[in-house]
Order: structure tokens, then C-alpha cells, then sequence
């Protein structure tokens, strides 16, 4: 709980010994804990290992105190994990598109279908009808996958 419960303003040096062993998003956390108070402060983040993925991971919270930024590579670098497993990191695996490298695309998809559902919310058209039945179709597939 120091990451996030922890408001000491006089803390001026904190440091973080085998960093590596930490998540970006904790050690982001717990340097946020010095240099609450108008004092400059030091968060000092040893990386014992020689791992040159460990030292990449330091990297990014050496150029960045942007936490969406920071979280962001991290998910570029270690993958997401499992959603219904164990396994908090790892592979990405895409069933659609890369997240990534389709971004412009999903986006304007994403577009679009703000554009059709605001102009027919339940897809009641004849011009819509073709993409109401594959939406069933691919939904009660899903509901299939996940036991539902």
C-alpha cells in the first residue's frame, strides 16, 4: 500500500533496491512518494539484474513521469496477460488487428460506428440489416468462447 497510501512531504530520497522486480506502474507509484514538499528530491532505482529488457524498462520511467505513457510501453514490451487466467503478462494475441498498428484504422471504425448507431441505434434499416445479423451471429460466438 506505500505506493499509493504514503504522503510524507519531507521525504526527499527513496531508494528502490532490485527495481527490476517491481511493475512500471508500482515504481512509478512509489517515486511518486518523495518530492511531495518544496525540498528537491531523489528516487534512486537500483537494477540488479543484467538483463538488457530490465534496463529498458528503467528506461521508460527515466524519460517519462506520464503514467499513461509509462503503462503504455509497458504493455508494448511485456503484452497484457491473461483477462480470465493467471498469467499477468506476455504475448499479445489479436483476433481482429493490432492495437498498435491499426490504431488510425480502429479508430475511424470506431467513428463509424458512432456515426450508423446515431443515426439508427438499433440497426433496424434495411440498409443496416446485413451488419445486425453478422453482430448476432459474431456475438453468440463469443458468448460460445466464454462458456456464457
Amino acid at each position: 500500500v506505500v505506493e499509493v497510501g504514503v504522503n510524507v512531504p519531507n521525504a526527499t530520497v527513496m531508494m528502490i533496491e532490485n527495481a527490476e522486480h517491481f511493475g512500471l506502474a508500482q515504481l512509478h507509484q512509489l517515486r511518486g512518494r518523495v518530492g511531495r514538499g518544496d525540498a528537491q528530491s531523489y528516487c534512486i532505482m537500483v537494477n540488479c539484474s543484467d538483463s538488457k529488457e530490465s534496463q529498458k524498462r528503467l528506461d521508460i520511467l527515466n524519460k517519462s513521469n506520464d503514467g499513461f505513457k509509462i503503462a503504455s510501453e509497458d504493455l508494448k514490451l511485456r503484452g497484457p496477460g491473461d483477462f480470465f487466467g493467471i498469467r499477468q503478462s506476455g504475448e499479445m494475441q489479436f483476433a481482429l488487428a493490432d492495437i498498435y498498428q491499426d490504431a488510425y484504422i480502429m479508430q475511424r471504425a470506431s467513428e463509424e460506428v458512432a456515426d450508423i448507431l446515431g443515426k439508427d441505434p438499433e440497426l433496424s434499416s434495411e440498409d443496416h440489416k446485413n451488419l445486425k445479423d453478422y453482430l448476432e451471429l459474431f456475438l453468440a460466438d463469443q458468448r460460445n468462447k466464454l462458456n456464457l
